[in-house]
């Protein structure tokens, strides 16, 4: 095991989570219905740059979460829930686990569970009435 130091491995750490997330029976066929397959590799950049960002503070990422979970629990007819946040948790506490230890890689789950948490609550505050 080693730890998260730079860019490349967070690039492997989201390229893997993602790899999971995509064949996850809950998760995959939402993230499957966004993004064709052409588009996975810059989304995969620009989810590298996000974490680059919160675990390196190299700023790096330009973009909005927030408006992109509104588009997927609309897509959901508004019932995005915490299971949904739940099992992203789980996997991508599985994924750090399975690559990396340390000082990074805890953050990086402490930082999920912030993030989680707050796109939740974003969600079901802003959900169309």
């Amino acid at each position: 095991m080693k730890e998260i130091e730079n860019r490349e491995d967070i690039y492997v750490l989201v390229t893997t989570f993602y790899d999971a997330i995509r064949k996850n029976d809950l998760l995959g066929p939402i993230f499957n219905h966004h993004l064709s397959k052409e588009q996975w590799p810059p989304h995969l950049e620009k989810l590298t740059d996000f974490w680059v960002t919160a675990l390196l503070g190299d700023v790096c990422f330009k973009g909005s979460p927030s408006k992109a979970h509104l588009k997927v629990d609309k897509f959901l007819n508004h019932t995005m829930s915490q299971v949904h946040f739940g099992k992203w948790l789980e996997i991508w506490f599985t994924t750090i686990d399975s690559l990396y230890e340390g000082e990074v890689a805890q953050r990086a789950k402490d930082a999920s569970r912030r993030m989680a948490t707050g796109q939740y609550l974003y969600v079901f505050k802003n959900r169309e009435s």
